[in-house]
């Protein structure tokens, strides 16, 4: 795993160390193993080096490595109480469509106490340089902390950002068989526009190098993020929506957008108080 500061750890298997190239920061690896300490400090070192050659900075990055014993879930989930991230690589189960995530990854996704990227590792169409960030924004608090995160990497990048808000729990509707007016209908379009508007108005001020593209549709968010992680190089979503409350375990929208490994995907999870678990 891979701690870097502004902390991340991630894991020191395939392409998941692509993300350490847009980090400006000192990284420190860790690898948990139960046996054969031995090769747990080959696989530092062959950590050691991928990160090194990943890196596109610069600045050359600190790199450490630690071998630590214990139980990987729980270390590594007290260990993401002091980072900013938690990036695992996964090889998923084989090519069946929807298959869950490995045990690792969907324990510490349901259980860690910050932002955690998983990183397919199962062969997908490359994406352009300038494929675009997509992250999803339902005014929940944890797709605030999804924008912040979205912006930063878009920035980062200097890619594009594509911000969804889908707003129907139901699926798509349409106001004949809702009887509503069409002015009813319109109104009500123009209030979730307004409201993606709000969410992300900070945010374009902070980084108004990134060209945002706003996309409102009346449906539900887990079918139109999978669309749009198909040419996304990254999709940042909340841990939990609109329904959601600090603390609980994964939503069905992140759950859905993960497990589909389509692309590289971060959630959002507010770090909690240690007294209350995550």
């Amino acid at each position: 795993m891979v701690q870097v500061v502004p902390p991340v750890i991630t894991a020191p298997e395939g392409w998941a160390f692509e993300y350490s190239r847009f980090q400006e920061a000192q990284k420190r690896e860790i690898v948990e193993h139960s046996y054969l300490v031995a090769q747990a400090h080959q696989i530092v070192e062959q950590a050691h080096k991928v990160a090194l050659e990943a890196s596109s900075s610069g600045r050359a990055a600190q790199i450490t490595g630690e071998v630590l014993h214990g139980q990987i879930v729980p270390t590594l989930a007290n260990i993401s109480r002091q980072v900013a991230m938690v990036v695992l690589g996964y090889r998923g189960q084989g090519a069946v469509a929807g298959a869950l995530l490995g045990s690792v990854s969907s324990s510490l996704v349901r259980h860690a106490h910050g932002p955690v990227a998983v990183i397919p590792e199962e062969p997908r169409p490359a994406r352009p340089p300038h494929a675009p960030v997509v992250v999803g924004i339902d005014g929940s608090p944890t797709s605030g902390l999804a924008a912040e995160i979205a912006f930063d990497e878009a920035s980062r990048r200097g890619v594009d950002l594509v911000a969804l808000h889908a707003w129907s729990d139901m699926g798509p509707l349409d106001f004949p068989r809702l009887n509503w007016a069409p002015i009813e209908w319109r109104n009500l379009e123009d209030e979730q526009e307004k409201m993606l508007a709000r969410r992300l108005s900070g945010w374009q001020d902070r980084y108004p190098d990134v060209v945002v593209h706003k996309v409102v549709v009346c449906d539900r968010p887990a079918p139109r993020l999978l669309e749009l992680a198909q040419t996304a190089q990254l999709v940042v979503v909340g841990s939990h929506g609109r329904g959601g409350f600090p603390g609980m375990h994964l939503g069905s929208v992140s759950r859905a957008v993960v497990n589909s490994g389509q692309a590289p995907v971060i959630v959002a999870r507010i770090p909690q108080d240690p007294a209350v678990p995550a």
